[in-house]
This record gives C-alpha cells, sequence and structure tokens, in this order.
C-alpha cells in the first residue's frame, strides 16, 4: 500500500482545525483538492476517516486510530520545515571545500577568515589536494576549479576569479642571461611554465593586441602552481609564466620584473562549483556570495593599480 506523507498531514490538520475550508486556507490549497486528496487517502486505506455532515465533521472510529499517526507525521514535517527555517537564516553544519593549494594560500586566507567570524555554527573542511574531486560522489560542498570547464548538468558554476599571466625574471637572472626582446628569443632562455592538466608544459600562447605567437618551447621546469613558478623565478632560475596574483608581490619588493610586458599569456578564470540542486544550503550560499564579492574586490582593486 503506498501512502502519501503528505495526505496524513493533510488529515491531521482538518482534524485540527474542524472543516476542509479551514484546512485548506492554511495550507494554502484549494478546498476541492484537499477533499479529493483525502476521499482518495481513504479509499487507499479502504475505509472511511471523517463523517462529513453540512454542519460539522465526525472522525471515524479507524480515523481516531490513525489520527495519532498523522499528528506524529505533520509534527515530524514541522519539525524539518523549523530545521530548514534555521539552516536558511543562521548558516550551520560542516561545508566542505576542495581547492588548489595556492589559491586557497593567497587568494582566499581574508574569505576564510572572514566566513568563520561570521558564522560561528559552520565547520569548515578544506581539501587543497590538485585531484578534480567528485562532488557528489565525495559529499562536496563546493569545489574551485582554474580554466575551462567541461559540460556537467549536475552542477552549476560561478565565476569568481580572472586571473592575468604574463612572463616574470629575477634581475639576477636578466643580468647574467639579457632580456628577451621578441617571443622568438624564448628560447635561448630557461623557462618555467605551468603544467597542463593532461601533463607537461602548458603551450605558449602570447599576445600583443591581435598579433598571436605561439610555439612549443621545451621548459626546465613544469609545476601545476604558479605561486611556485614565481618563487623560484626569484631565485634567479629562469623565465616564470605566472599570473599578477602571485607574482605581483615580488615585482613590488623588486625581486621580479616583468618580461616582454606587451606580451600576454591566455587568462585564467577560477569557477566556484557546486552541485545543481533547486534548493542550496545556506552555509554554501554564505560562502558563495562572501567569496564572489572578496574576489572581485581584489580583482578590481589589482587592476587599478
Amino acid at each position: 500500500m503506498d501512502i502519501e506523507p503528505n495526505d496524513l498531514v493533510l488529515f491531521a490538520r482538518i482534524v485540527e482545525v474542524g472543516s476542509f475550508s479551514k484546512a485548506a486556507q492554511r495550507v494554502e490549497l484549494p478546498k476541492s483538492t484537499v477533499s479529493r486528496r483525502i476521499s482518495l487517502l481513504e479509499a487507499r486505506l479502504g475505509e472511511r476517516l471523517l463523517q462529513r455532515t453540512t454542519r460539522k465533521l465526525v472522525v471515524t472510529e479507524f480515523g481516531a486510530s490513525l489520527l495519532e499517526h498523522a499528528r506524529k507525521v505533520a509534527e515530524e514535517v514541522e519539525a524539518v520545515d523549523a530545521l530548514a527555517q534555521h539552516r536558511q537564516a543562521a548558516p550551520s553544519g560542516k561545508l566542505r571545500v576542495s581547492l588548489p593549494g595556492d589559491f586557497a594560500n593567497l587568494g582566499m586566507v581574508e574569505v576564510i577568515s572572514r566566513y568563520l567570524e561570521r558564522y560561528p555554527e559552520v565547520t569548515l573542511e578544506l581539501d587543497l589536494s590538485p585531484r578534480r574531486v567528485d562532488l557528489l560522489a565525495e559529499n562536496f560542498d563546493i569545489a574551485i576549479r582554474m580554466g575551462d570547464l567541461p559540460e556537467d548538468s549536475t552542477l552549476n558554476a560561478r565565476r569568481v576569479s580572472f586571473e592575468r599571466f604574463g612572463l616574470y625574471a629575477a634581475p639576477s637572472y636578466i643580468s647574467q642571461r639579457g632580456l628577451p626582446e621578441h617571443p622568438d628569443d624564448l628560447v635561448e632562455h630557461d623557462l618555467l611554465c605551468i603544467l597542463s592538466r593532461n601533463g607537461g608544459p602548458v603551450p605558449w600562447v602570447l599576445t600583443r593586441g591581435k598579433v598571436v605567437w605561439e610555439r612549443t618551447l621545451p621548459a626546465r621546469l613544469t609545476a601545476n602552481s604558479p605561486d611556485l613558478l614565481a618563487r623560484i623565478a626569484c631565485s634567479g632560475a629562469g623565465i616564470a609564466a605566472s599570473s599578477g596574483r602571485f607574482a605581483g608581490p615580488y615585482v613590488e619588493k623588486g625581486e621580479l620584473v616583468r618580461v616582454l610586458p606587451e606580451w600576454e599569456l591566455p587568462p585564467n578564470t577560477g569557477w566556484a562549483v557546486f552541485p545543481g540542486r533547486r534548493l542550496m544550503a545556506a552555509k554554501t550560499r554564505a560562502f558563495l556570495d562572501l567569496m564572489e564579492e572578496m574576489c572581485c574586490s581584489e580583482a578590481r582593486r589589482r587592476e587599478a593599480a
């Protein structure tokens, strides 16, 4: 027998308020719908729950025996609704986030600190491994992913960062090896390159206005960490491909200089990816909103600098 719990809740509401009309108003359904659903419930059960007269409703003996169970179902539904409303009003619970270590250490420290301060009832669990987690199978709430996203109907995404990439080297390296004047000159230099998702260095594609220069060049070092490449470039090891977010602080301190400043590598977009559910938990929404707000503000500051 397939009994719809909502119909039991409806039955409890009718008995509580004493009429179909008042119950219909309370649950915001047409009276005809309420009457039809109770009739279907009675048909499934094989017995009447209510005797209907023009003046009042009378609960049958069978209806009285079922009423206690219906009230318990109604109480559980109310408890779930109250819990959901509370979680929407006050984020709570555990939030599991997967994100690249570089992005977490430099771009997310303030976001994470602010989030913990604002929402004391939430605990954060951060996975900084470089692998692409399966959000649904591994029960993650959010994952930060860089670059192009594959099509996936089970996931939604928000853009949270936009990184411009360029070439950087230490003054000590430049004094020994000289500055390249054109991308063709890079073949004569030690190159520190971003590791592609499939392994091997990312192809070198440089643009200057509408001019595009592309070539596969050997790299002395490849790594999936633009922060690490910028740090190693500071030691004079070579010319690094990195973003302004990671190389910028070293440029300000004079530890790195921009190489071929008129040329840029392809930008990289950071995405917050999350399960495409219709109802999003308050803890997830609050984190996404704060991250989007603070990362966009930081990007505007870097553009203005």
